[in-house]
């Protein structure tokens, strides 16, 4: 069996390995005898299969988690383990875990594995989440710590963006200082800042109107402030589907307020009446033709066939 854990949002992916190494250990190996994690940037080629091919000690089975393979420079060693892989080398009494966790390698037997991998049955990405799924993390995650929140207080810390080792961090933080009680707006505010700007929304309206200039401009300026590619990416994605979703709501009924649109959509009243004059003021097939080359952006950024931040660059040229 082999599991290929990857996907931007590392924080997920290493909570699921966490979780997967400790079902195994509950199951098959409670004393840890069979259960060994590879640093897979390092580790040479003989190594690295001898141990995959290892017998298991007193067990049917044997863990073996190998992290970051696919970012390592041996060549040879991501040529050779592809071939394994597809020849199905690999022994039955090994459960081989291909945790993923930094920057695929910029070689074509990296890319090439990446590929092979993802093919795998139990292949399993962890993308930045955003929108409503973004907002069931967080409020699953303040439940799993004991805690409670009010919906519109984890509203606005899903506004403020993916990044979910800082809300994991932020999330016990608000459980401790609620201590019992729900978690409310106030306290959000008081551990975290506003990210979500005005700033985010005129670079989607500029892309949207075609005003080059001053996109390029506002994009720097995010970049500037710190914000990732992929960050940036996920806001543009969870934008325009809203966008979309809106535009398409009006053609059908024209008069729809924000806040019912808000209440349709599932969003925050707050992104619904911040879209609201860029969706009037857009065609339905602009705006889906836009969202597609967002989905081209994000499937030559998972293949490899291109970095994101040019990906990113173009993307605002084209439109």
């Amino acid at each position: 069996m082999i599991l290929y854990i990857h996907g931007e949002d590392t924080f997920r992916s290493r909570e699921y390995l966490r979780e997967s190494i400790g079902q195994f250990k509950k199951q098959r190996d409670p004393k840890g005898y069979n259960t060994l994690i590879l640093d897979g940037k390092k580790i040479s080629s003989g190594k690295l299969f001898a141990e995959i091919n290892t017998i298991p000690f007193l067990s049917e089975k044997r863990l073996v988690v190998v992290e970051n393979l696919l970012s390592s420079s041996d060549k040879d060693l991501l040529a050779e383990f592809a071939v394994r892989l597809h020849e199905k080398k690999f022994p039955e009494s090994t459960v081989l875990i291909c945790w993923q966790g930094e920057a695929i390698g910029k070689t074509k037997d990296a890319k090439e594995l990446h590929v092979i991998l993802q093919k795998e049955k139990y292949a399993r990405e962890f993308a930045t989440l955003v929108g409503a799924k973004l907002l069931e993390w967080i409020q699953k995650q303040v439940g799993n710590r004991g805690g409670e929140i009010e919906n519109n207080a984890a509203e606005a810390m899903a506004q403020n963006g993916g990044d979910t080792w800082q809300l994991a961090g932020t999330i016990n933080q608000l459980v401790a200082y609620a201590h019992g009680r729900k978690i409310t707006l106030e306290d959000v505010s008081n551990f975290t800042e506003e990210k979500l700007d005005d700033n985010v929304f005129n670079l989607v309206d500029a892309v949207v109107s075609g005003n080059h200039k001053k996109a390029f401009k506002l994009l720097s300026d995010q970049r500037k402030l710190g914000e990732e590619d992929g960050h940036l990416f996920g806001l543009f994605l969870w934008q325009f589907r809203i966008l979309t979703e809106m535009s398409d709501l009006l053609e059908r009924e024209e008069n729809l307020t924000s806040d019912e649109m808000a209440k349709r959509l599932g969003v925050h009243p707050f992104v619904a009446r911040k879209n609201l004059a860029i969706a009037r003021q857009s065609s339905l097939s602009k705006l889906e033709s836009i969202y597609e080359s967002l989905l081209e952006v994000d499937i030559k950024t998972k293949t490899g066939q291109g970095d994101q931040s040019l990906l990113l660059d173009l993307f605002v040229a084209k439109v």
